[in-house]
């Protein structure tokens, strides 16, 4: 009897120190991707999207975030991500300064784009919840079909996970427009259609994200790419069509 439970606290204990050991490489294993998870997510989605878009600086060219290495890019990118309120758009472009800008001439208005199924979607001018609808930035231009650029937060996932109707997953499939899509913006019941002209990618420190041009009216779309992270941003760029 005495020799029978030694052995079997001896089993106990190996199965213990087996479970610790898988516990902590499953940790590590984990960790990893999540810290490089963006790198996988351009090779899945981005790369053969780029393959037929005229995309205007890819990510292989801008791996570097802030003059360190690529893996100092990506570690300060996975912290910041944990602890950011990325469905506040005021949290997107930490480093922009933040002015204060006088009442929109327009609250809200509708936003579609046929491509990609979306559909009268909310854009909010005065509200900054991505959760509840799109967000024009700071009010970038009081009225949205007045020349000037109008510059429309929202939020991304993985494509698999696409909802036209759920504005926490709106724009999964954005990186697959193309230029010469059109965009519907419906402001107090009439329809403009805008058409895209750029696609780019750029990182959260840019500030040419919010530049205006006045010779017509524009709108700049802006969504967190990689697909599924929060690395850097997808701009999608469309001129109001005579």
């Amino acid at each position: 009897m005495h020799t029978y439970s030694y052995g079997k606290k001896g089993t106990f204990q190996y199965n213990k120190k087996k479970l610790l050991g898988l516990l902590v490489i499953s940790i590590g294993i984990v960790t990893l991707l999540y810290f490089f998870f963006p790198l996988i997510s351009y090779h899945l989605y981005l790369s053969s999207a780029f393959a037929g878009t005229e995309i205007q600086s890819p990510i292989p060219q801008r791996y570097v975030l802030n003059g360190s290495n690529p893996l100092g890019g990506l570690v300060s990118h996975g912290f910041t991500n944990v602890t950011a309120n990325y469905k506040d758009a005021r949290n997107w472009f930490p480093y922009q300064t933040k002015k204060e800008n006088t009442h929109p001439q327009v609250d809200e208005y509708e936003f579609s784009i046929p491509s990609q199924g979306i559909e009268k979607a909310k854009v909010s001018a005065v509200d900054f919840d991505l959760s509840k609808h799109l967000v024009q930035y700071f009010s970038t231009s009081k009225s949205p079909v007045e020349k000037g650029t109008s510059v429309i937060f929202g939020h991304s996932t993985l494509p698999q996970w696409f909802d036209p109707k759920n504005y926490t997953a709106i724009f999964a499939k954005l990186h697959t427009m193309k230029n010469g899509d059109e965009i519907v913006l419906t402001v107090h019941g009439k329809d403009y259609a805008y058409k895209v002209f750029s696609i780019g990618i750029t990182d959260p420190k840019d500030p040419n994200i919010f530049s205006q041009s006045f010779d017509n009216s524009y709108i700049t779309i802006i969504t967190c790419t990689p697909p599924g992270t929060t690395w850097k941003r997808l701009v999608i760029r469309a001129a109001l069509q005579a």
